[in-house]
């Protein structure tokens, strides 16, 4: 029975230069596969938000933003710590806001 076998170093440093060489490509291909699922979800991230946007456009009207308005300055004029002052009227029905640009 063989018992103990001593490969020569030359054919040693082959074989664990080959298993390193498998490691690094697994490896590799284990980032792209990951790389390809990121791109992926970023994909899908971006269309749902697209899709949001065209419903909330489609949906949206002068009435609805003037409404929104409305609120938005109801809530500044409840806040203790609003620093923004209103006057007057603009063309749209709603406030003017000093240093809106």
């Amino acid at each position: 029975m063989v018992r103990d076998v001593t490969l020569p170093p030359t054919i040693k440093d082959a074989i664990e230069r080959k298993l390193r060489q498998e490691q690094e490509s697994l490896e590799y291909e284990f980032r792209l596969i990951t790389a390809e699922k990121e791109a992926e979800r970023q994909r899908i991230e971006a269309q749902g938000k697209a899709d949001a946007n065209k419903i909330l456009s489609a949906s949206l009207t002068d009435k609805i933003l003037q409404d929104k308005g409305i609120d938005a300055t109801l809530k500044m004029s409840e806040s203790p710590n609003s620093k923004v002052v209103v006057i007057g009227s603009g063309g749209d029905g709603l406030p003017l806001i000093l240093g809106n640009n």
